[in-house]
C-alpha cells in the first residue's frame, strides 16, 4: 500500500500544482497552492483505489483525486479561522490566516471550492452522465446536508446547554468528516455507473474510526509529530469520542469499525488489500 499512497500523493501534488499554477499570479494563488501543500492524501487515494477496482484508469481518476483534496484544502482553511475553530498551525506550519490574513484564507477556501467543481467536469475523467453523477454527489457531500452540516454541528455543540451524546457526536462526524470521504471512496463506481454500497458501507466505518483517531490523537499525539495543535478538545471540555468512551474504549470502537469496513470490501476479494490497509494505517497513524 505504501508505494501505492506514495503514488498517488505525487501525482495529486502535481495535478494540483498545474490546476493552481494556471490561475492568475499573486496573493490569492499563493495561498491556495500552500494550502493544498502536503498532507496524508487519503481521500485522495480512496478515489485512485475505489476507481482501480471498478477498471478506471488513474488518468480518469486522478482529477476526481485532485478535486477532492482541493476541496479538503478548502475546508481546512475554513475551518482554522478564528471564527471556527481558531487554529494557527497546520501540517506544521502557520494556518493560512496567519500566513497572509483572515480575508486572503476566506477567499482562498472559497476558490479552491470552484476549482475542486472545475476540476470534477474534466472531460479526462469520462462521459457527460459520469461526470454529472459526480457532480451531484460531491454537492450533496460537502454541502448543507454533509460537510458543512457537520460542522454547523460542531460550532453550535460549542454552547449546548449539555455535552453531546455519542449518537449526536456519531451524527456530526458523520458530516463533517465522514461525508467527504464517503464521496472519495464511491468515486469509482459512479465514475462506472456501478453498485456504491459495498464501498460506501467501508468508507462510513473508515470516516468514524478516522475521527476516533483523531480524537485520541488530541489526547495522546506529539504538535511536533501532529503538525497542528494538541489538547484543545480537552481545553475546550468538548464531548468526543475519547471522552465518552475513554481511551481504551475509543481505541476498541476504532479496531471494530476497522473490521466492519473489512467485511464491507469482502466483493472486491483480494483486490482491496489497499484498502484493507489503509484502513489499519487511519487507526495506528501518528499524524
Amino acid at each position: 500500500m505504501q508505494d501505492r499512497l506514495e503514488a498517488v500523493k505525487a501525482q495529486v501534488q502535481a495535478a494540483l500544482d498545474r490546476a493552481i499554477g494556471a490561475l492568475p499570479a499573486g496573493e490569492l494563488r499563493d495561498a491556495m497552492a500552500y494550502a493544498c501543500a502536503g498532507g496524508k492524501r487519503i481521500r485522495a487515494f480512496l478515489v485512485m483505489e475505489s476507481a482501480r477496482l471498478h477498471g478506471v484508469p488513474d488518468d480518469a481518476a486522478l482529477p476526481v483525486a485532485a478535486a477532492v483534496e482541493a476541496l479538503h484544502a478548502y475546508s481546512l482553511v475554513h475551518d482554522d479561522l478564528p471564527a471556527m475553530d481558531d487554529d494557527d498551525l497546520r501540517r506544521g506550519q502557520p494556518t493560512v490566516h496567519v500566513k497572509w490574513s483572515e480575508a486572503t484564507a476566506i477567499l482562498a477556501g472559497d476558490a479552491l471550492q470552484s476549482l475542486a467543481f472545475g476540476l470534477l467536469a474534466d472531460p479526462a475523467v469520462g462521459d457527460p452522465a459520469a461526470r454529472v453523477r459526480l457532480v451531484a454527489a460531491f454537492a450533496q457531500a460537502v454541502g448543507g446536508a454533509g460537510m458543512v452540516w457537520g460542522q454547523a454541528l460542531d460550532i453550535a455543540a460549542e454552547t449546548a446547554a449539555a455535552p453531546l451524546t455519542l449518537d449526536q457526536i456519531t451524527q456530526l462526524q458523520g458530516g463533517k468528516t465522514g461525508a467527504l470521504i464517503r464521496f472519495a471512496a464511491i468515486a469509482g463506481p459512479l465514475i462506472a455507473d456501478a453498485d456504491t454500497a459495498p464501498l460506501a458501507a467501508y468508507a462510513d466505518a473508515l470516516g468514524l474510526a478516522f475521527q476516533i483517531a483523531d480524537d485520541i490523537l488530541d489526547v495522546t499525539g506529539n504538535e511536533d509529530v501532529t503538525g497542528k495543535r494538541v489538547g484543545k478538545d480537552v481545553a475546550a471540555g468538548k464531548a468526543t469520542f475519547v471522552s465518552l468512551l475513554g481511551l481504551d474504549g475509543a481505541r476498541a470502537e476504532a479496531a471494530r469499525l476497522v473490521d466492519a469496513g473489512d467485511a464491507a470490501l469482502a466483493p472486491y476479494g483480494e483486490d482491496a488489500g489497499n484498502l484493507r490497509q489503509l484502513a489499519r494505517f487511519v487507526i495506528e497513524r501518528d499524524t
